[in-house]
Formats: structure tokens, sequence, C-alpha cells
């Protein structure tokens, strides 16, 4: 004769009672999937305010060479982080309102553009650095050209370009990892 095994019932705790007035909180604290920098939480708003920033700075300080004009390569990086402020400010304030609601952006669809958004932004912003760094040293080195300060403001604008690629960078990976934890469920 076979020994079935009775299935073992576990106690599952109860939620606290929700006293009259204060609403039940949605976010539960100390969830081990909160990892800083995610979407809808506040690393991931600091993330992309620091990704408008520099890209904001980045666009700003290469513009205002009048050198714009004469590259096309600069003309690309000048769109490039336009992109890049568009894309992180449009997300920040998809952040704060998640934030603001205290709901988390877990849906694997939203979370899916997210990534797939920032592997695109993150891929033309590294794109457009690289070739306005080559420019900056085509420039100082090659045609010994740089009038006044224009090499110094590429080489400025091209660092922030890059500070902005390395935190939309890290978006990416955090929306990637959220999107891969959720599948492997």
């Amino acid at each position: 004769m076979v020994n079935a095994t009775c299935p073992s019932v576990h106690p599952v705790e109860a939620p606290p009672p929700q006293t009259h007035g204060e609403p039940q909180n949605p976010m539960p604290e100390g969830r081990m999937n909160d990892i800083p920098g995610m979407p809808g939480t506040r690393g991931g708003l600091t993330l992309r305010l620091n990704q408008f920033v520099f890209a904001l700075v980045a666009g700003c300080v290469m513009a205002s060479t009048h050198a714009t004009s004469r590259y096309t390569t600069l003309r690309y990086f000048v769109n490039a982080v336009s992109w890049q402020c568009l894309w992180s400010l449009s997300l920040a304030f998809v952040d704060l309102y998640a934030i603001l609601v205290k709901r988390r952006l877990r849906n694997p669809k939203v979370v899916s553009v997210f990534a797939v958004g920032d592997g695109i932004s993150s891929t033309i912003t590294f794109a457009a650095a690289s070739a306005a760094a080559g420019i900056s040293v085509l420039d100082s080195n090659d045609f010994h050209s740089c009038v006044r300060d224009r090499c110094t403001r590429y080489q400025a604008s091209v660092t922030m370009a890059f500070l902005s690629w390395f935190a939309v960078s890290s978006s990416f990976v955090l929306n990637f990892w959220t999107l891969a934890s959720k599948s492997s469920h």
C-alpha cells in the first residue's frame, strides 16, 4: 500500500486591520524586487533627472559653439542629446507620477517600452558623443584650429554626453533586469 501524504497547510499572515481614515499602503516596504533605480522609484527618478541635466548641458554647450553648422557630426550630436533630453524628461514625469500615487511600474509592457527606448537612446547618445569626441581631436590635434575656447567647449560637451550615456545605460540595465526577473517567475 502506498502512503499518501496529506497536503500541508501553511499559515498566511493576514494584513493588519485597516483603521478608519487611513488608506492601506499599496507599496509594501522592504520587498526584494525594489532595487533603487528601477522605474517608479526615487532612484529611477534621480537617474532620469541626471540623464536630462547632463544631456541638456551637453546640447547647450555644443550649440553655443558656432562650428555646429560646419560639421554634420556636431549637428547629429545636438539632435541626439536633444532626443535624450526629451526621452529622459518624459520618463522622469512618469517616475514622478508613480512616486506621487505610490505605485511601482511593474507592468511588463511598460517596462519593455522603457527598456527598448533606453537601449535606443543610449546607443544614439554614445554614437554621437564618440563622433563629437573624434571631431574635437581632429580640430585640436590635426587642424590646430581651436579658436578661443572652442575645443574646451567640445570637450565639456562630450564629457556631459558621456555622463548622460552612463546614466541612461544604467536605466537600461535596470529595466532589462526587471523584465528578465518578471519572465523567470
